[in-house]
């Protein structure tokens, strides 16, 4: 197989405002496993590696970690403007002035003068203590609440207004709720970050999004292997054990998790893998920069998908959901404090 780089323009995606964004990029959740230092690190070894896109989050807990890292690589020459930037409103800050607070600290702690993208991490303002189980409730969590989301966003765009934030994304949204925020958006989102591998490829809402100019970024994109204990249950799927993807990965003599980021950039989501050896840095992105899949290899991963989601978020329940089911809106509705409606019992009343 080849090892030479794909062209230049190969290697970013267009967004609907003109720039560009690489076509891979460096996640920093440590998964409640790895400290902010061991985060920063890595990522130090991704700049350093060739990543530009930089996936951070304030809930994280390192972005000023990461901040002296930026800081010190564009004292080494790599310049601002060849780096896309991301930081997350965390479930604690969706009011709009605890937005404006959360995205100033993001500015001064990964000390940049703009963020290239701002996402909402969940659409609930339901959050939870760090190393939370699974069982764990906020008491004042609700479900999705459009009209206070959109007052979220309004302020979000005011920053992209005054040029902080170049690019606004949505998170862990569905196909209903991003119809009501599409509507409603003066500014609507460029990105969308999702849970996206081989297991669970979620076709309806990816081109959803694509239709509407919206790229998706796919977390978890090697089926989240670090993930932390409280999303993981008996019935989940590991992609990289999967035979289709270890049967093309020996055909390659590479290792299966080059496939599940070789079928991600085939696909056109952007990965962003979290890694903190060298040597696997390294190969994520070898394989989303050189030989691609051929035609046979991404129609035969077409049937890998068994709608394995492994970030489940039952720690943003609100009192009275029944499954963590709800916070995906499966039935194609958005449930409210009592479930989706066509699950309430129907009423007797006035029946003979």
């Amino acid at each position: 197989m080849s090892t030479e780089l794909l062209p230049r323009d190969s290697r970013v995606h267009v967004l609907r405002s003109g720039a560009t964004i690489p076509t891979i990029g460096m996640g920093t959740f440590g998964s409640d496993k790895y400290d902010a230092e061991t985060v920063s690190g890595a990522v130090l070894g991704a700049i350093r590696t060739g990543y530009r896109l930089i996936d951070c989050a304030s809930v994280y807990g390192n972005e000023a970690d990461i901040g002296s890292v930026l800081a010190q690589v564009q004292s080494e020459g790599v310049e601002r403007e060849s780096m896309f930037v991301v930081s997350k409103i965390w479930n604690d800050s969706h009011e709009p002035a605890a937005a404006l607070r959360s995205v100033e600290k993001s500015l001064a702690d990964l000390q940049v003068g703009y963020l290239d993208a701002v996402f909402v991490h969940w659409p609930f303002p339901n959050h939870h203590a760090p190393f939370a189980d699974a069982a764990d409730r906020d008491p004042h969590a609700r479900p999705y609440d459009h009209a206070r989301y959109m007052d979220l966003w309004r302020t979000l765009e005011s920053l992209v207004d005054s040029g902080v934030v170049r690019h606004l994304g949505t998170s862990n949204v569905t196909i209903p709720k991003l119809e009501l925020i599409l509507r409603d958006a003066r500014i609507a989102p460029a990105l969308n970050e999702m849970e996206l591998h081989p297991c669970f490829q979620q076709p309806e809402l990816f081109r959803y999004c694509l239709d509407n100019g919206i790229r998706p970024v796919g977390y978890s994109p090697l089926g989240s292997p670090s993930r932390p204990e409280r999303d993981r249950t008996d019935d989940d799927v590991v992609d990289t054990e999967h035979p289709v993807v270890r049967s093309i990965a020996g055909a390659r003599g590479v290792h299966p998790a080059e496939i599940c980021i070789k079928w991600a950039i085939a696909r056109g989501q952007i990965p962003i893998p979290f890694a903190v050896k060298p040597g696997q840095l390294e190969s994520n992105l070898r394989a989303a920069l050189s030989d691609p899949l051929v035609p046979s290899e991404i129609e035969a991963l077409r049937s890998v998908d068994r709608n394995s989601r492994l970030i489940k978020g039952q720690v943003f329940l609100w009192e009275g959901a029944r499954s963590w089911l709800e916070l995906w809106d499966v039935d194609g509705t958005i449930p409210g404090p009592d479930g989706y409606e066509a699950d309430r019992a129907p009423s007797n009343e006035g029946t003979a």
